[in-house]
């Protein structure tokens, strides 16, 4: 293995460890949401740190491959697809430490009936699901499984574009919980972005395996 395949390697574990992170962040959130864990919801906050410091080292090895190594083709591809792979998870991170925030932010647990009427923990759960299939189109080179993100993130604009009406007629009925609704409705908004940028991360997989750029096929 000469020094650029073995920086690559190196470059590739350093992404799916930082994938690996932002994937419990998200579904540590949930737990937190679910079981109104504000303890649990705290440590999200505070390894935002870890995954901010793992999004910078990511960058800074990608400069150092393309100024000392100068990779081409597939390689050259695959730094690239890392560098905005890295970003987008650097974004999932936040929308993590975001959700946390506001289960820090809430007086009482969400009402269940609450959490049901919206389908949020159907969301969440499809939310984390995306992010793991992409992680694992990542590491098996798998363009088949990159694909299939696109179809699962439809299902989570889907719920998004219902949430307000939904959040306004469980309003009518329990105006009290009108602040617990509102925070449901952002985190809604949240989990529909952690689609988004999963979306893209598949993107930027298909691209470095089949050197085709989708992003323009997809732009509506």
């Amino acid at each position: 293995m000469n020094q650029l395949e073995t920086e690559l390697q190196l470059l590739k574990s350093e992404v799916i460890n930082m994938w690996t992170l932002v994937s419990s962040q998200l579904t540590k959130a949930k737990a937190s949401m679910i079981n109104f864990d504000k303890d649990l919801a705290r440590e999200v906050v505070l390894k935002e740190r870890r995954v901010n410091g793992s999004e910078l080292k990511i960058d800074r090895d990608c400069e150092n491959i393309f100024a000392l190594l100068t990779p081409v083709a597939v390689d050259l591809r695959f730094v690239l697809a890392v560098l905005k792979i890295n970003s987008n998870l650097e974004r999932i991170g936040d929308i993590a430490e975001g959700i946390a925030k506001y289960i820090l932010s809430l007086e009482t647990p969400f009402k269940p009936e609450l959490l049901e009427a919206t389908y949020i923990n159907k969301m969440y759960d499809e939310s984390i699901g995306i992010l793991q299939d992409t992680l694992a189109a990542f590491e098996n080179e798998d363009t088949l499984l990159a694909r299939k993100v696109f179809k699962k993130d439809e299902y989570l604009d889907e719920i998004n574009i219902k949430a307000n009406e939904l959040i306004e007629g469980y309003i009518k009925t329990n105006p009290e919980d009108i602040n617990q609704a509102l925070y449901t409705l952002s985190i809604i908004r949240k989990l529909e972005r952690v689609g988004d940028q999963s979306k893209n991360i598949s993107e930027e997989i298909i691209f470095y395996l089949e050197a085709k750029v989708l992003k323009h096929k997809h732009s509506h």
